[in-house]
């Protein structure tokens, strides 16, 4: 069967626990190497990703190119405005094509639905680098930076701040597999999709949602945002105004443990979501986080091509 990386659930939670041992594993073993160099194993010698980008990406493109490159393969890249898929080809026409030439597809777009289509009808592994209801490669590469910095996940405390998106649903998602509690801080209306919750809540996490922020962070082991306006939204003052008591302040912080870390996906809006005293101070590992992606990615592309 062939084994897709759409959500963290697809996985499992021991398949998620491998993946996060064997990045810890890789990252050590490289250390001090240049970062364009390949690993001794060079597993993936040979294969090549297809990454698909309907929406502007950094830290995507560049972790799941320079993963390839770790790994000893290859990456190429196709966007909406250049590839046939921005003149009406259908989405399993691609697929079809794609797992002809390639051995895994990464896309990155907007509607979920775009990828379960590819999933469906690609005959090699699709990993989702983002859609508008998850986010897991970014959450694999949290999780790894937590434990990195000496987080036990199971019954830790995460309080998030801000919108209910698509991060914020595979942060959840992860909860449950890996059994720690979440609470949310959003505004009326901007609720995650209750579906998250609970699943999570019937394998054990507890997710609890709260309109005071400092009720959220009061404790928390990590605090977590992301930006208040997602690609493709516009800048609306309206929801600006809503998200403001979630802004992540110093004298929020501090209401967490002192041993508190903080995460953001970037790119940040620095003075929305969070202060510059938060974001560039010592609880901060978003630099970690970033880098991380590399690391995470290339464990999802050996679990995803059935080689962990």
């Amino acid at each position: 069967m062939t084994r897709h990386f759409l959500n963290l659930s697809d996985a499992g939670a021991d398949a998620v626990s491998a993946m996060l041992n064997d990045a810890i594993d890789r990252k050590a073993a490289r250390m001090g190497k240049p970062k364009g160099t390949a690993d001794a194993d060079a597993p993936l010698a040979g294969h090549t990703l297809a990454m698909i980008f309907e929406k502007n990406s950094t830290r995507t493109r560049v972790s799941f190119d320079m993963a390839m490159r770790q790994l000893g393969g290859s990456s190429l890249i196709l966007d909406g405005g250049t590839s046939q898929l921005g003149r009406g080809e259908t989405v399993a026409d691609t697929a079809r094509v794609l797992s002809r030439m390639c051995d895994a597809i990464m896309i990155r777009t907007d509607d979920h639905a775009k990828i379960e289509e590819m999933a469906a009808y690609a005959t090699v592994p699709v990993i989702n680098g983002l859609t508008d209801l998850s986010h897991p490669c970014q959450i694999m590469a949290d999780l790894l930076t937590v434990i990195e910095h000496g987080l036990a996940l199971p019954g830790s405390q995460w309080a998030w701040l801000g919108d209910g998106n698509n991060v914020l649903h595979s942060i959840i998602e992860a909860a449950g597999l890996l059994k720690f509690d979440v609470r949310i801080g959003v505004p009326e209306g901007y609720e995650p999709d209750p579906r998250f919750a609970a699943e999570a809540q019937q394998r054990g996490a507890r997710i609890a949602l709260s309109r005071d922020a400092t009720e959220v962070a009061r404790g928390a082991d990590v605090v977590v945002t992301d930006t208040w306006i997602s690609m493709g939204q516009a800048h609306a003052q309206e929801k600006l105004a809503a998200m403001m008591p979630y802004q992540v302040t110093q004298a929020l912080m501090d209401l967490a443990r002192p041993d508190a870390r903080f995460l953001h996906c970037l790119p940040a809006h620095r003075g929305e979501e969070v202060v510059d005293a938060v974001i560039d101070g010592p609880r901060s590992l978003v630099w970690d986080e970033a880098e991380n992606r590399i690391h995470a990615q290339k464990s999802v592309l050996l679990w995803a091509l059935g080689l962990l």
